[in-house]
């Protein structure tokens, strides 16, 4: 867990969390690794539906520089209660460039936490960090 500053994250945060973290596990249970990051996405987004979580797929993130806003380039995979960022992937080895990138849409977004979720793993629990920011 990459902690960026000490201020806490209000309970609401943890609960979706959970919930997050729940249907990652299940879409796992039911499918595996070795299928393409677009069916993770779309089941996992079926899952956080079923726990009555709202969501957008395909988020374009506006990068502001220098007074002008630029709305090409930047698109994380799910964004959860407008609140928390999924980036899914599912590759044998984790990049660790992904983990800045997670760390950049925190700041472009103002959002507090992001999960990155790789499903290509035989224990899903080793596929999941969290990010605090």
């Amino acid at each position: 867990m990459k902690e960026l500053n000490f201020e806490k994250l209000p309970d609401e945060y943890d609960i979706i969390g959970k919930k997050i973290v729940d249907a990652a596990y299940n879409v796992h249970r039911n499918l595996g690794p070795g299928l393409l990051e677009k069916v993770y996405e779309i089941c996992f987004c079926h899952e956080l539906e079923k726990r009555n979580l709202k969501y957008s797929r395909q988020v374009d993130i506006p990068i502001v520089y220098d007074n002008l806003v630029f709305d090409e380039g930047l698109r994380l995979d799910v964004l959860v209660e407008d609140k928390i960022i999924c980036e899914i992937k599912a590759v044998e080895l984790v990049n660790p460039v992904w983990e800045a990138q997670i760390l950049s849409h925190l700041k472009l977004t103002n959002k507090r936490l992001s999960y990155l979720i790789n499903f290509n793993v035989v224990n899903i629990g080793q596929g999941i960090k969290r990010f605090i920011k």
